[in-house]
């Protein structure tokens, strides 16, 4: 391949990352430095505070658990008299709000259980500990859509659907400031 073929190729590779969020290519020189975008923590306190609040408003009592681009919690919200399970289900339910609404580009928990992507006909994903495909968890995404940012898990209310029309609803209110 020609220098200048491999040069677009690489040009082309950058813009492809930056609309994914990543930024890992530099004009000038190589850089050993992986820039993630993601919500910042008073952002995601706020959109679990308000999952948690939505929820309350309805009687529920439930446990918010935000998660960034690591896969990891940035943020838990648990409301006054939550489930014991639903720490651990909030979180894997935003894990896999996150990780497979990012490699399958859907938007909800339920999205992701309606399109079948549960795996092989062995159940072999929900084998992985943080993996729980149950409604109530939300893939984050910037305002226009193109990224993804993290996912927004909500468990304690009776039945999957509860917990994630109150996600749904905390994702709307704060989405516009997802920039």
């Amino acid at each position: 391949m020609a220098y200048r073929q491999i040069k677009r190729v690489q040009r082309l590779l950058c813009i492809a990352l930056l609309g994914a969020g990543v930024s890992i290519c530099s004009a000038k020189a190589q850089s050993h430095i992986v820039s993630l975008q993601k919500l910042d923590w008073s952002t995601a306190e706020h959109l679990a505070a308000e999952a948690v609040r939505v929820c309350q408003a309805q009687g529920y009592s439930v446990t918010a658990t935000v998660v960034d681009t690591t896969g990891h919690q940035q943020v838990v919200i648990k409301g006054d008299t939550v489930p014991l399970q639903s720490l651990s289900v909030s979180y894997r339910k935003a894990y896999t709000a996150y990780s497979y609404g990012l490699a399958f580009n859907k938007n909800t928990t339920s999205e992701l259980i309606a399109a079948k992507v549960t795996g092989p006909a062995n159940g072999a994903l929900n084998t992985i500990p943080e993996v729980l495909f149950v409604p109530g968890g939300v893939t984050l995404r910037t305002a226009s859509g193109t990224t993804v940012l993290g996912g927004l898990g909500v468990s304690g209310a009776p039945g999957g659907d509860k917990d994630e029309a109150c996600a749904l609803a905390a994702v709307k209110k704060f989405q516009a400031d997802f920039q």
